[in-house]
């Protein structure tokens, strides 16, 4: 991993857009600051797309499409994604599974989160969990635990073995039913609002996050970027970001916004 000072020089044109993860990326101890709403603020004033790409529920993902100064937002790891247009004042919302399917994918998660509670003492359905459209999330560092690395794997376990996929983040397991992601949506993302083909433009975005469920993301980008909590995952983190900056959370993502205004 290279220090975030060299990402400025290493951007071959100004940056098209950001995608970035939230929890404990935009966040630091839970909350989101006001430097780091007004750094949101300035890379759309810069003209950069902002784009988060989350775990969190479609219940906080509609408000933060509309409220924050986004170009829309990826939630609930790939499940969909969410663009109000403001002119219209219209709400466009894609999913990557049908109404029906979600219905009923919804109960097959609740009773297996049933399970999961059951056998690993300590972790909790998170408290978003009734927000949610196509995703369990199991609570393992939010408001509870945090817990050691061997009850991560246990909940990641169940999820794999009642034939769901499976992300640990910095506070979440986050299981599903269906083969879709964060980089799929976000590229059809791309594709539909931004009109951009991230495959040949790869190198005029950049990506920042902080865990593990976003190493497809740091796989993916060129020039993807990390806060410093990358480092705490050792070799739990399947892929490393490019630059990582100094600072954690919020902290880390304002100087890697400032990198990325020298470039623009």
């Amino acid at each position: 991993m290279r220090p975030i000072a060299e990402l400025s020089a290493c951007l071959p044109a100004p940056p098209l857009g950001v995608f970035t993860d939230i929890d404990d990326t935009l966040t630091s101890d839970g909350r989101l600051s006001a430097a780091v709403y007004a750094a949101l603020e300035r890379l759309q004033a810069a003209r950069v797309r902002v784009v988060p790409v989350t775990g969190r529920p479609a219940g906080w993902c509609d408000m933060i499409a509309r409220v924050w100064p986004v170009d829309g937002v990826v939630g609930e790891n790939g499940a969909f994604y969410f663009h109000y247009e403001r002119g219209e004042r219209r709400m466009i919302r894609r999913f990557a599974v049908a109404a029906d399917e979600r219905a009923h994918n919804r109960q097959r998660l609740h009773e297996l989160g049933q399970r999961i509670v059951a056998a690993v003492p300590g972790c909790a359905v998170a408290a978003d969990q009734a927000y949610r459209e196509s995703d369990l999330a199991i609570d393992v560092a939010e408001d509870v635990g945090p817990l050691p690395p061997g009850d991560i794997d246990a909940i990641v376990a169940a999820f794999v073995a009642a034939g769901a996929t499976a992300k640990v983040s910095s506070i979440h397991v986050n299981g599903w039913f269906g083969s879709y992601d964060k980089a799929g949506m976000m590229q059809r993302f791309a594709r539909e609002v931004l009109h951009c083909d991230l495959e040949r433009q790869n190198e005029r975005f950049v990506f920042v996050g902080d865990s593990p469920n976003d190493a497809p993301l740091f796989a993916f980008f060129r020039n993807a970027c990390g806060v410093a909590s990358v480092r705490d995952y050792g070799d739990r983190m399947a892929c490393y970001p490019r630059f990582v900056a100094p600072a954690r959370g919020g902290a880390g993502f304002l100087e890697i916004v400032d990198e990325i205004l020298k470039a623009r």
